[in-house]
């Protein structure tokens, strides 16, 4: 017959790694998540570096459909979803879109990088073997 222990007689094994962190609230999760969402695609990582390196500050569609190789829908698609992102802005200009990072894009990223990553680089070293 096999006999088991009561719950509290039983040692609880210690930390072998250090605690975890507490990680961002819900909301800013959410947000970070949504910002990783629009950039889950090699084309839309593509398409916010071209556009934040363009001299102009911002990029007619027409210049963006033959180095990308995109039909304009599918161009149009992967743009949609980077303005819903709050990443990219759209005006109209005549029958020509044009694209620029929105004047927050840069903090945005920077914000959504920032909140997986610990206040300091000792964080991330603290329980890493030398």
């Amino acid at each position: 017959m096999t006999t088991f222990l009561p719950l509290a007689s039983v040692e609880q094994p210690a930390s072998c790694c250090g605690t975890a962190g507490p990680g961002p609230s819900p909301d800013v999760a959410a947000d970070v998540a949504a910002t990783f969402k629009a950039l889950s695609d090699p084309t839309r990582v593509r398409l916010v570096a071209a556009i934040a390196a363009s001299s102009a500050g911002e990029v007619c569609i027409c210049d963006l459909t033959e180095p990308f190789d995109l039909s304009q829908p599918t161009l149009s698609h992967h743009m949609r979803i980077l303005i819903d992102a709050g990443l990219v802005a759209r005006e109209q200009r005549g029958r020509w879109a044009y694209f620029s990072l929105r004047p927050d894009a840069r903090d945005q990223l920077r914000t959504a990088v920032g909140a997986l990553l610990p206040a300091s680089d000792d964080a991330l070293t603290a329980g890493a073997p030398a």
